[in-house]
């Protein structure tokens, strides 16, 4: 049975670097698609050398923008990745071979990042990430930052894995968790978490436990060790960011 026709969409800016293995990684789709926010390097040229169908657009959000190329795409199966993702060997065919006779209507792929100046150990447990799915079933969710599809009907886990080229050093993870948690203020507050006060103070340490731990960063050495950390930091300013904009209020 053949399988129904897959667009694979990527949204980037400035990330020459990395899209040309991102792209590579998607040539059996049936489609790529590319919405670039403004890119001032050779994002343009690579996505031409792909055969891309290539949009630009100003930034919208993290959930609007790639929910602006999802509806670009020509078909209803949707592979979503970041210009800074690629699929690993074999993993195009495990993707094939699920959508002859699909299971469910998306599909979690695992994914391993890159910690500082290494690949996890092979043993590190990957992030699951929603990143294959029927666009008429579902579409991107309203999270300031970590947006991700929502899918109507059943969702399974597929192993097709991916990777992603995380930031290269700790002042980049450091500036991104910044930006990031102080991205997540005014959604969290009007969702008014509960158990503030204990969650800046607990969640953190519950965040490291669960990477270096349970999910087995420490086999990565100091690499693991960093990533583990500064994770539970953004645990940490995500929550304590709320509260201050809670207690300036009051002034």
């Amino acid at each position: 049975m053949p399988r129904p026709p897959i667009s694979a969409v990527v949204t980037t800016c400035n990330n020459a670097g990395t899209l040309d293995a991102c792209l590579s990684s998607l040539a059996f789709c049936d489609e790529i698609l590319v919405l670039d926010s403004g890119s001032s390097d050779a994002t343009g040229e690579i996505a031409a050398r792909h055969r891309a169908r290539w949009f630009v657009e100003p930034f919208k959000g993290y959930g609007p923008q790639k929910q602006s190329a999802i509806d670009k795409a020509s078909h209803d199966w949707v592979l979503l990745l970041d210009a800074d993702e690629f699929l690993e060997s074999g993993a195009s065919d495990l993707i094939q071979a699920e959508l002859t006779a699909p299971r469910a209507e998306g599909y979690r792929l695992p994914r391993r990042d890159w910690l500082f100046w290494r690949w996890p150990h092979p043993r590190t447990r990957p992030n699951w990430q929603l990143r294959l799915f029927r666009r008429s079933c579902g579409g991107m969710n309203d999270v300031p930052v970590h947006a991700e599809p929502n899918v109507r009907g059943p969702v399974c886990d597929l192993q097709a894995r991916m990777r992603h080229y995380g930031e290269p050093d700790l002042a980049a993870r450091v500036d991104k968790v910044n930006r990031y948690s102080t991205g997540m203020v005014e959604g969290k507050r009007r969702r008014q978490p509960r158990f503030l006060p204990l969650r800046i103070v607990l969640y953190p340490a519950f965040m490291f436990f669960r990477l270096y731990v349970v999910k087995l960063y420490f086999l990565n050495g100091w690499a693991g060790y960093f990533a583990a950390r500064t994770q539970s930091y953004y645990a940490f300013l995500k929550y304590a960011k709320v509260l201050e904009a809670g207690r300036k209020e009051q002034r």
